[in-house]
């Protein structure tokens, strides 16, 4: 019997439904203080919708976008509980609104490329033009044929697509 969106999650329901472990979400809970599921007696945990959706948004961040720990802490000061959960929903809408209430605010943006705050290289926005092919299409591309023709955003985004595609290839591999 499948419950209700408004109803409670216990943290086995939680964990299998994230596909995590269930120390992990204990762990969590000593490293963001913004995840506070509700407790009764004998200390079982129970979850609100809003407490899985900013999980699902701290699992998002954390696995699939290289977030440290660090930075989604950094993330939720800056921008709220509201900002990672609706990064997790794909919700584009709500996370630019949301960024730039926090930005009118007078908050500090986080900048994308902070050391503590990601592992390994920074995603490019979603807006980013892929290889100097599209936007403006006035502008002549900077990439030209011959031994070092690539400008170096292109070489970088050519870096990052193979590292993307070897990421792939140990999955693939693991499946095997």
């Amino acid at each position: 019997m499948d419950k209700s969106p408004d109803a409670f999650r216990t943290i086995s329901e939680v964990a299998d439904d994230l596909d995590l472990p269930q120390h992990v979400l204990r762990f969590w809970e000593t490293r963001f203080t913004q995840i506070r599921p509700m407790k009764r007696g004998g200390g079982r945990r129970y979850y609100r919708p809003e407490d899985v959706d900013l999980l699902k948004g701290i699992r998002h961040l954390l696995y699939d976008h290289g977030y440290t720990i660090k930075g989604v802490q950094k993330l939720l000061k800056v921008n709220g509980n509201k900002f990672v959960a609706a990064i997790a929903s794909g919700d584009l809408a709500t996370v630019e609104a949301l960024a730039a209430a926090s930005n009118e605010d007078g908050g500090p943006k986080l900048a994308a490329g902070d050391e503590d705050q990601i592992v390994g290289r920074a995603k490019p926005p979603a807006s980013r033009r892929f290889f100097s092919f599209g936007g403006n299409h006035d502008e002549t591309p900077d990439v030209t044929i011959g031994k070092g023709s690539v400008n170096k955003e292109d070489r970088a985004l050519l870096q990052e697509a193979l590292y993307d595609l070897l990421e792939c290839k140990r999955l693939l591999d693991q499946v095997r």
